[in-house]
């Protein structure tokens, strides 16, 4: 297993004893050495996450000392004078009161996910090992961060896979407000952590959105499945001449158009387009200084790669034949089924059918407040290209 976290079913030569979805179960190797402890659902191809190396309690105290650690790692990007639970930020140009406390695996927390939108904490548990320790969970985040509210957006299809129902609503109080208004490097934000995506904004593009910003002065900049704006308000404060951002969804648009307004941002600068973004990049004949595709997740189960290349090819070969000379294109996957590697091979194959000389300039992936495991390959789901295309 080499320190990774899962145990797959068809490595498991025999269970001893009954086990239910959810129970705490031992792991040893095929000569008997204990390897760690974690929960067993029998359901899942994943059939055990481990939750430590060790035969330690697994108690209300074991997950208050892993929340704490997970806590503290996120204090450097939360600034001095703002706390968890206050809601407010100061005015200054790095002020940020939104992130993501809690990773699943990255935090050795798997199948549990916890984002902090300026004090209103968004809960998400995917698998039933991690919901038999939930009422532990909200009041370990309760005792230690006194948040506004707590509103549970369990409501993934990992959940299905995991034998349970979805999970939504506040817990233990009212409705949240219709949007709640966070600051991100001291960009303003409507979020809506009801019916939004993933939990309600993309916290994990918060660096690509900071490097954008230094990157746009003058440019015509295209955001492509621009969701709320989070890379057209930033592209926008930093200076571009011009801002087009096209999204599918009407709602999505809509909040794109508040939080540019949120921001003091000139409508007339922005083109706010709603389509689908591969139809937009074939029949659009502007060209750009600047180019954003940060799409869904193309490939979110194996069986869907095959798809996601060609779909991931599409868009960046139809991206590069917009561009000026010297122009540049942030490109992005989150398909953990597809690794960097492989998606720098996709943009290769794109470059030349495009008939483009590209650079590499950067490659990132998610920032501080999503780690991933040493051992855990698949944690590292994010993959960013900073593209150049020389002629």
């Amino acid at each position: 297993m080499r320190g990774h976290p899962w145990v797959f079913s068809g490595g498991i030569a025999r269970v001893e004893g009954s086990t239910d979805a959810g129970e705490i179960v031992d792991v040893f190797s095929h000569i008997g050495a204990f390897i760690g402890r974690g929960y067993y659902n029998p359901s899942s191809q994943i059939a055990v996450r481990l939750l430590a190396r060790s035969p330690v309690e697994i108690d209300k105290d074991f997950f208050r000392r892993r929340i704490e650690q997970a806590v503290a790692l996120r204090q450097p990007i939360l600034t001095a004078d703002t706390n968890v639970g206050s809601g407010t930020t100061n005015s200054g140009a790095g002020a940020t009161n939104s992130c993501r406390l809690i990773h699943a695996e990255g935090d050795l927390l798997p199948g549990l996910i916890v984002d902090n939108y300026g004090g209103y904490l968004v809960l998400q548990i995917n698998t039933a090992g991690m919901e038999q320790f939930r009422d532990w969970i909200i009041s370990i985040l309760k005792e230690l961060l006194s948040p506004i509210m707590l509103y549970d957006r369990s409501d993934s299809g990992m959940r299905i896979q995991e034998g349970l129902t979805e999970a939504t609503g506040p817990i233990g109080s009212d409705a949240p407000p219709e949007h709640i208004e966070i600051r991100e490097n001291g960009c303003r934000f409507f979020v809506d952590i009801k019916g939004g995506q993933k939990t309600g904004f993309y916290l994990d593009q918060r660096d690509n959105r900071s490097c954008i910003r230094g990157l746009a002065q003058g440019k015509r900049v295209l955001n492509c499945f621009s969701y709320t704006g989070g890379f057209s308000v930033y592209a926008s404060l930093g200076g571009a001449a011009h801002v087009t951002s096209v999204e599918a969804s009407a709602d999505a648009l809509e909040l794109c158009k508040e939080n540019l307004i949120l921001n003091d941002i000139p409508l007339k600068d922005h083109r706010l387009v709603k389509g689908d973004v591969f139809e937009f990049l074939r029949e659009d004949e502007n060209v750009y200084d600047l180019i954003i595709l940060d799409p869904p997740a193309f490939a979110k189960r194996k069986g869907q790669v095959r798809g996601a290349i060609r779909g991931y090819k599409d868009i960046n070969l139809f991206a590069m034949k917009r561009m000026t000379k010297g122009g540049l294109i942030l490109t992005c996957s989150c398909s953990q089924h597809i690794d960097a590697e492989h998606f720098q091979t996709i943009l290769s194959y794109a470059a030349t059918d495009a008939g483009r000389a590209i650079q590499i300039i950067g490659h990132w992936g998610a920032p501080i407040d999503h780690p991933h495991a040493l051992y855990h390959a698949e944690g590292e789901y994010l993959k960013a290209f900073l593209l150049r295309v020389v002629e």
